[in-house]
């Protein structure tokens, strides 16, 4: 799919990792709907910014754990759109729940419209190599990549839904030296991720082939061998 005049609707957009991503999307030419919950002037930032860009952009506020909310936010998108081909599940709370509700929302409106659409879930490396101390984290991001693969078969054929499982990218800002060297030592690149990383993988998943459902990519920096 080439994103160029198609609409991408990106989770948590109005901050961090979100944000880069629907600039990194609205750069190759598509318009963006900028989902936020808590973080209103961030999302009017993000808009913006985005216009600035040479596309349109809306903002739509929704709990993402709220079915009532997301039905709600896709809703105002599709009267401002018509049509929305892409969806990046990238909020960062209700971590299984809100992929979930917003996937069903606009998976159900790709199948009415029969559009060519593409999917990105985030899952986590740790949902394949468990944290010891994080069980409802790592299970809710195991669920993402259950959700993905059945999401493929239920879309299929005309939508790709697709995971990424992040590494190490955006650490803790509470984090010593020595706890970051320690995770930089953990990975066989030898540095830390950027969100630059991230954003590549999901314009690889859309744009980069057609031929790709059902799949988590790692992006870790090959922290999931590493072992350690």
């Amino acid at each position: 799919m080439k994103l160029k005049g198609k609409t991408a609707l990106v989770t948590g957009a109005a901050k961090r990792i979100g944000r880069e991503i629907a600039l990194g999307l609205a750069r190759r030419g598509a318009n963006i709907v900028v989902h936020y919950n808590s973080s209103a002037s961030d999302a009017r930032e993000a808009v913006a910014e985005i216009k600035k860009l040479g596309v349109d952009a809306i903002a739509v506020k929704a709990d993402q754990s709220n079915a009532r909310e997301v039905r709600a936010a896709v809703g105002k998108a599709v009267k401002h759109f018509h049509d929305i081909h892409v969806l990046v599940t990238s909020a960062a709370d209700a971590n299984l729940k809100g992929p979930f509700l917003f996937a069903l929302e606009i998976g159900r409106h790709m199948k009415a419209r029969k559009l060519n659409g593409k999917i990105v879930t985030f899952a986590d490396w740790s949902a394949i190599r468990p944290y010891a101390n994080y069980l409802p984290y790592c299970v809710s991001k195991a669920g993402i990549i259950c959700l993905t693969k059945s999401l493929a078969k239920a879309l299929g054929p005309n939508v790709q839904v697709n995971a990424i499982a992040p590494g190490p990218v955006l650490l803790p800002p509470d984090f010593t030296e020595a706890e970051i060297q320690e995770v930089i030592d953990a990975t066989v690149v030898k540095r830390l991720g950027s969100p630059k990383d991230i954003v590549n993988s999901v314009l690889f998943l859309i744009e980069g082939s057609d031929f790709i459902t059902g799949h988590t990519l790692v992006v870790d920096g090959g922290r999931l061998i590493a072992g350690g």
